[in-house]
């Protein structure tokens, strides 16, 4: 194991390497190394889905819409009229109350509604995806910034440093000169 990213561990976190979680390791190793950690999540989602959980993605995207609304409110008013009309006759398809018309509303409803909650339950499987990345790069990013005021403090103690010894070298030599000028 690199000591940079033990170092790292202990100095930003103030914890030992091994007693981090697994994720957390592997954004100390992609800190050290520079790397990035971001991805898209979106790509990666729809990378592993399944021709059935497109297709239900694409029923539940359909049966939200205005358009399946609009297309489901012409069919019923179709389906009515058509059977009101021939009601007259005596040559009714489906006669009032609708039964089988009922019966179709609640086959659709059954087949629809899992569907959609399939698609819910995916989505919410990539907001935990996503969350979870977000919590790297936000942890990725605070250690970062852990890390640029570790430097700062660093170059800043420096800097005072010379300047405190700059300024002894210059007490030295104004006692140098006092002390020849009350000698001499």
């Amino acid at each position: 194991m690199d000591t940079n990213v033990r170092q790292l561990a202990e100095r930003l976190l103030q914890t030992g390497y091994d007693d981090l979680p697994e994720r957390e390791q592997r954004l100390l190793k992609r800190l050290a190394k520079r790397t990035a950690i971001s991805r898209n999540i979106n790509e990666e989602f729809h990378e592993r889905l399944t021709l059935g959980q497109k297709l239900a993605d694409q029923v539940a995207a359909f049966g939200g819409s205005w358009t399946f609304i609009i297309i489901f409110g012409v069919v019923l008013a179709v389906w009515i009229v058509l059977n009101t009309l021939l009601l007259a006759r005596q040559d009714v398809f489906d006669p009032y109350p609708f039964v089988f018309l009922n019966l179709v509303l609640s086959m659709l409803a059954a087949i629809q509604a899992p569907v959609i909650m399939m698609s819910q339950n995916r989505q919410s499987n990539k907001d935990r995806m996503a969350a979870a990345h977000d919590y790297e790069i936000n942890l990725k990013s605070e250690l970062e910034i852990m890390s640029l005021h570790d430097k700062l403090d660093r170059v800043r103690n420096e800097q005072l440093s010379a300047i405190l010894q700059r300024q002894e070298d210059q007490l030295n030599e104004i006692r140098e000169v006092l002390t020849r000028l009350q000698g001499g």
